[in-house]
């Protein structure tokens, strides 16, 4: 199985690719916001891995999913907007596995803060 670790370095390694390819099409400014936000999904979880609290991680887990919904925004715009001739179909799929991974782990985290005590 892999981990969301796993997932979301592999979507940056592939976001800066795609970066590569937008800016052969000649596409600067939305390109430039996704490589941001589509690399600082890992490194916000990388961040989560080195928690205090489990508030701290959960504050940088919420942060990862923040990221990674603006980096579908992103590819969303480029896709309906037909800036580029590029396909998205595969970016868009793996940010939808990523944001539905997150989105579970921050909101798990989130109920046991709740019923638990802080660690």
């Amino acid at each position: 199985m892999t981990t969301i670790q796993e997932k979301s370095f592999k979507f940056a390694l592939e976001i800066i690719i795609l970066y590569k390819i937008l800016k052969d099409h000649k596409e600067f400014i939305i390109s430039q916001q996704l490589l941001k936000s589509g690399t600082s999904i890992w490194a916000n979880i990388q961040e989560a891995s080195a928690w205090q609290t489990k508030k701290d991680f959960l504050t940088k887990m919420a942060i990862a999913s923040k990221e990674a919904r603006e980096t579908r925004y992103r590819l969303q715009l480029l896709d309906q907007s037909n800036l580029v001739s590029v396909d998205l179909k595969k970016y868009l799929s793996q940010i939808e596995e990523i944001i539905k991974i997150l989105t579970k782990i921050v909101k798990t985290t989130a109920e046991n803060l709740k019923n638990k005590p802080s660690t």
